[in-house]
C-alpha cells in the first residue's frame, strides 16, 4: 500500500534545467495554468517530475518573484528582523520587501549570513 508515484522515475530526467525547459514550463503555464502538477511536465512536453517543474515554477519562473540584489535597506531590515526574531523573520517583514520563494532565504543563508557572523 502507499501513495501511487507522481511519476514514471525511468523517464523522468535529472539535473539542471535547460533554457528550452525553462521556456516550455513557463509558456505551458502561462497559456493553461498550475492546475495538475503531476500532469503539467507531460502536457508540457517534458521528462521531468511533476514536483521539479512545482519547485522550478515556484522558485525561479514566476514572473513576480525578485531576483538579484536588494537594497541597502532592505539588507539592514532583514539583518535587524532576524536577530530579534530569528528564523521567523520572515513573518515581520515589510509588504514591500516580502519576496516569495526560496532566493530570499538564499540570499540571506549565503551573503548576509556571512556578513553579520564576521560583525560587517
Amino acid at each position: 500500500m502507499g501513495r501511487i508515484p507522481c511519476c514514471e522515475k525511468d523517464n523522468v530526467k535529472r539535473g539542471q534545467w535547460t533554457p528550452e525547459e525553462d521556456n516550455k514550463l513557463s509558456s505551458y503555464i502561462v497559456q493553461h495554468g498550475t492546475r495538475n502538477w503531476r500532469l503539467i511536465p507531460k502536457n508540457a512536453g517534458l521528462q521531468r517530475c511533476g514536483k521539479s517543474c512545482r519547485l522550478r515554477w515556484t522558485n525561479y519562473l514566476r514572473p513576480d518573484l525578485k531576483h538579484g540584489q536588494f537594497s541597502d535597506s532592505e539588507e539592514q531590515t532583514i539583518v535587524k528582523l532576524h536577530s530579534v526574531f530569528g528564523n521567523r523573520y520572515i513573518e515581520y517583514l515589510p509588504i514591500e520587501i516580502i519576496v516569495l520563494g526560496d532566493s530570499f532565504y538564499y540570499y540571506y543563508y549565503c551573503f548576509l549570513k556571512c556578513f553579520t557572523l564576521m560583525g560587517v
